[in-house]
């Protein structure tokens, strides 16, 4: 009998079905067992290939995408990536607003993916007509036939997780989670996943990784936005400065507030010790569980989820580069762990 080739159709068949890798060495010290969801192993090398796929082919069932039409987006780089290796297969334009805040390799990413790329400052308000979430809309109501993915305020980003990360957690733990923690930005992958986790079993704490700068940790405490809150930070993807629709507050249990400079240690923490090559807002949901077990959230019986969304070569120009570091001031006498390059001639 002649076998058939085994080979998948085309790259978005890869999405989703992630592993769970146990972390062993960053997490010696600490009570508990501590697993990764590493997202970097989606196609696009990152969780946000879950709700690019989902909203756009949401939107083909429902008649509201049609050949030829432009999809536009916001994005911190990750969606856009997604949206626009989406896109390359089934066939549309794919336009992104972006923040400055994005790192240069995110950037140039999503010009080699054939996006045409409008970089917004990060450092305004959301409702000025410079921020990426007004250039997108006025882009939308531009351009005819174009389809707004809209990522934080839009259901089906929740949707998408709720019908793959949780349930995918779920079975790989065999039940026994008791812990999940992910940061939150538009609270997609940690509203999805909690409501489908908190389902099975609604014992398990739920806790969002915020940024200091955002306003996500107050809002959640108090049901109140509060603009003080709002300072500029350099985590890419983790926080906000509006309220996203996309985030379920009232399935988190808690958020748990880390710095732009712990969070990037961490990040390179987890490459020298777990062989684990992720990115920032990763290295921002370990520093996360650090601090909080710290404050005693976890014991040995706690079984802890944390979900790292994307991968580190988005961030070589940034926490990755040794001479961004030292520009941060990240690097000084306890933390210097710069590496000395020898040349042989």
């Amino acid at each position: 009998m002649k076998e058939e080739i085994k080979a998948h159709n085309n790259v978005l068949e890869l999405i989703g079905n992630t592993p769970l890798i146990k972390l062993n060495k960053i997490t010696q010290n600490l009570k508990g067992n501590y697993f990764a969801k590493v997202e970097a192993f989606n196609p696009g090398h990152s969780t946000k290939d879950r709700i690019a796929l989902y909203i756009i082919e949401e939107a083909e069932r429902k008649g509201i995408l049609k050949p030829g039409d432009t999809i536009i987006e916001t994005t911190s780089g990750n969606t856009g990536f997604s949206i626009a290796m989406v896109s390359i297969i089934k066939g549309y334009e794919c336009i992104l607003a972006v923040s400055s805040k994005s790192s240069a390799d995110k950037i140039d990413m999503l010009k080699t993916m054939g996006a045409k790329v409008y970089v917004c400052p990060a450092h305004v308000s959301a409702d000025d007509p410079r921020s990426y979430y007004e250039v997108a809309k006025k882009l939308h109501n531009e351009i005819k036939g174009s389809v707004y993915i809209n990522q934080y305020f839009n259901e089906l980003n929740i949707d998408a997780h709720y019908q793959t990360t949780g349930p995918e957690i779920w079975e790989q733990t065999a039940g026994k989670i008791t812990h999940l923690v992910a940061c939150s930005g538009t609270g997609g992958t940690i509203s999805g996943a909690a409501r489908f986790l908190k389902e099975q079993n609604p014992d398990i704490k739920v806790i969002g990784i915020d940024a200091y700068g955002s306003v996500l940790q107050k809002y959640h405490q108090t049901m109140v936005f509060d603009a003080n809150e709002i300072y500029p930070y350099r985590i890419e993807g983790l926080g906000k400065n509006l309220i996203p629709t996309a985030t379920d507050f009232t399935i988190i249990d808690k958020f748990e507030k880390v710095t732009d400079e712990a969070s990037a240690h961490t990040a390179r923490e987890l490459a020298k010790t777990e062989g684990l090559f992720v990115g920032y807002t990763s290295g921002a949901a370990m520093q996360g569980i650090k601090q909080l077990e710290e404050e005693g959230e976890f014991d040995e019986a706690s079984n802890v989820v944390v979900i790292f969304p994307d991968h580190g070569s988005r961030y070589m120009s940034k926490i990755y580069n040794d001479e961004w570091m030292q520009k941060q001031g990240f690097f000084d006498s306890e933390t210097a762990e710069i590496h000395q390059i020898e040349y042989i001639k």
